[in-house]
């Protein structure tokens, strides 16, 4: 069985975390959590990061963060229509409205004509980016649009650690940008997820909302300032709530797991731009493969789209090789959407929710692995097409 996903935790990894509980160490938030910010902050190449139990709490986090700073000019926000479905659900939980713009045919990121249609359309206050299984949308374009019609941007980078533009890597071109740790992902922490930003008013209110809405984990000079304000003595302070916040902390356990994940983590963005690659070079004939200007394409899995979809999955999984659907395909297909919302033309977003197949393209794949599973497709679409 070649496998959709590879888990990136290795049996070492687990004999480090059991002799390292055995020492009976602070095992909930503390300074493990710490540490792994900062060092995933010097990776990233960002400011500020933090720590949270997954990628969909990431998000909703990022939103709830850009609600409280009163920084939006209206409730209009535009989101991808391919891409996963917590990246839309916190802005319908926190009474935000979504927009969905199509996709590009080509990396599957936003479509730059009908982003810049749409804030001339509907002056929004923000669009959230998904760079789709790793690969950045067209960020020069993108980037100018929302400066030329003040809009925000954000970044879910959950599927994308490590993409390049030019030499710069994804997450760090938005006001904030997400990332998760779940399984199967580039780096697992079991279950987590982080959140970035140069901006030290959002990263204290992101520190904040993260733990109940208490001050205790904010910079020293932001929390003594709030206290100075409210006149709080320092007994009272351990439990001074300035925010409406909630639990969505993860632990020192997850931490020391990410710690010793970040460490390998460069190699495992390079296997998977390799691989992908070698997927490129011997499918790009015969179907289409997802492919961007991307400096780095840092894989979560490769991306196809093709009329024969079904025949190759059925082929694919005859051989015992996993697949799925291009994650949500359009959004706009699924009831929690059409049901509530208005839907509007997105052809590209359509071609992918009917024709799009993602395959596996993980670190442990061999170049054997990659040219049986090429040639499954391969044969697949020639047989399909007899042979034309």
């Amino acid at each position: 069985m070649i496998g959709l996903v590879k888990d990136t935790i290795s049996d070492t990894e687990m004999q480090r975390v059991a002799e390292w509980l055995c020492t009976s160490p602070r095992v909930t938030k503390g300074p493990l959590t710490v540490k792994f910010e900062k060092s995933w902050s010097e990776w990233q190449g960002c400011k500020y990061s933090v720590f949270v139990n997954s990628g969909s709490s990431a998000n909703f986090l990022m939103v709830l963060a850009l609600l409280q700073t009163s920084r939006l000019k209206n409730k209009t926000v535009i989101v991808p229509a391919v891409s996963w479905i917590t990246t839309v659900s916190p802005l319908i939980q926190l009474g935000l409205d979504p927009i969905l713009c199509d996709c590009d045919s080509d990396d599957l990121g936003l479509d730059v004509d009908d982003f810049e249609k749409l804030c001339q359309e509907h002056s929004p206050s923000a669009v959230i980016l998904v760079h789709v299984l790793g690969h950045a949308n067209k960020m020069k374009r993108i980037k100018e649009i929302c400066e030329r019609y003040d809009v925000l941007m954000l970044e879910d980078c959950c599927e994308a650690h490590g993409a390049m533009v030019d030499n710069e890597k994804v997450g760090n071109f938005g006001l904030m940008s997400t990332f998760s740790f779940y399984f199967g992902h580039h780096m697992s922490t079991i279950e987590g997820g982080m959140i970035c930003t140069p901006d030290k008013e959002l990263y204290n209110l992101l520190v904040s909302l993260r733990s109940h809405g208490w001050v205790r984990d904010m910079e020293p000079d932001v929390k003594n300032d709030i206290l100075q304000r409210y006149q709080v003595d320092d007994f009272q302070s351990a439990y001074f709530f300035v925010h409406p916040g909630m639990n969505v902390r993860s632990t020192d356990l997850n931490a020391f797991i990410g710690l010793m994940q970040l460490e390998k983590l460069d190699r495992t963005v390079e296997s998977r731009y390799r691989n992908y690659l070698l997927y490129y070079e011997l499918l790009s004939d015969v179907c289409h493969v997802q492919n961007s200007t991307s400096a780095i394409v840092s894989s979560l899995a490769l991306g196809l789209l093709t009329p024969h979809r079904n025949i190759i999955a059925e082929e694919l999984i005859k051989n015992q090789v996993e697949c799925r659907p291009l994650i949500c395909g359009s959004l706009q297909r699924h009831p929690f959407w059409y049901e509530n919302y208005s839907l509007r033309s997105m052809p590209n977003a359509d071609r992918v929710h009917k024709h799009g197949l993602y395959i596996p393209c993980h670190q442990e794949m061999t170049e054997g692995d990659i040219q049986y599973v090429a040639g499954i497709i391969r044969n697949s679409i020639l047989e399909a097409t007899d042979g034309r």
